[in-house]
């Protein structure tokens, strides 16, 4: 997709400007200034991760960027490095869906953002890394240059599975948004291979850095096919994550043992975006 970008934007700069005065995309604004160097910035970002070229990648950063999981850019910069160390040959890729510039040298450029990362392991073992987001970027100008000053994911689902799991039709739900300390329901679907025995586990945890592993609560899958539990917010009003871990195993059975051999096993994340509880002051000022 970056290429075809990267393909139309070239041959709309070799466009002649007579021409360009005569049709009505020009009238529409996309030959602005501002919009064309804003995605380039956003390709450019895809570009230089996709090389895992660090340093030019946090230069399209502010230095004063926030995100709005409370991240400044030091925090974000060791986040990027350790993912790049971990997995050095992701994909990523971005589709820019709107652009708004404002009259203050402001932008929010919604998008939706993906990766995808072969994992080896062993033959029968392989895993794959899928990850998709619906994200919007706030752009300030700086001295004449766009910058990503912060952003904010509004969904976001990533799975690693492995093996057999690489098959299941996954499915976790959770709700996008709630409110602090507030009661929701996180469910788990999918239908086990056939002859095997499935064990899964939903957990939550909060949006942090370093991230802490949550804990795992294995229980046998439910013959319907669906796990659920039932979870509080945080109170602190961090966003957080909900986490299912699934097992896949076949049984080798003897006449003396029993046997048995993993066969698959994964994971998968969504997000869940946590809303301050607004105070009784506040409800009162409303009123």
């Amino acid at each position: 997709m970056k290429k075809l970008l990267s393909i139309l934007l070239f041959l709309i700069l070799l466009s002649p400007v007579s021409q360009a005065e005569e049709t009505p995309l020009f009238k529409l604004g996309l030959f602005n200034s501002d919009t064309r160097q804003i995605r380039s910035l956003l390709n450019s970002q895809v570009r230089y991760a996709n090389r895992t070229n660090f340093n030019k990648f946090i230069s399209t950063y502010d230095k004063d960027y926030v995100n709005s999981d409370g991240f400044n850019l030091e925090t974000y910069s060791k986040l990027v490095k350790d993912v790049w160390e971990s997995y050095d040959d992701i994909e990523y890729d971005i589709k820019i869906k709107n652009i708004t510039v404002n009259n203050d040298n402001t932008a929010k450029v919604e998008v939706t953002e993906t990766s995808y990362a072969e994992v080896p392991v062993a033959a029968q073992m392989d895993g794959v890394l899928t990850s998709e987001a619906d994200s919007v970027y706030y752009l300030k100008k700086i001295d004449g240059k766009w910058k990503v000053c912060s952003d904010s994911v509004i969904a976001e689902t990533t799975s690693m599975l492995y093996g057999e799991a690489r098959d299941l039709d996954i499915k976790l739900y959770a709700p996008k948004e709630i409110e602090a300390n507030t009661e929701y329901t996180a469910s788990l679907e999918f239908i086990p291979p056939d002859n095997t025995i499935a064990i899964a586990s939903i957990a939550s945890d909060k949006v942090e850095y370093p991230q802490r592993q949550a804990k795992e609560v294995f229980r046998k899958f439910p013959e319907d096919n669906i796990l659920e539990r039932i979870f509080v917010s945080n109170g602190d009003n961090v966003n957080e994550y909900v986490i299912a871990s699934i097992g896949l195993t076949k049984a080798d059975i003897t006449d003396i043992s029993i046997k048995l051999s993993l066969t698959g096993f994964g994971y998968q994340i969504t997000r869940v975006n946590v809303i301050p509880r607004k105070t009784e002051e506040q409800n009162v000022k409303d009123k």
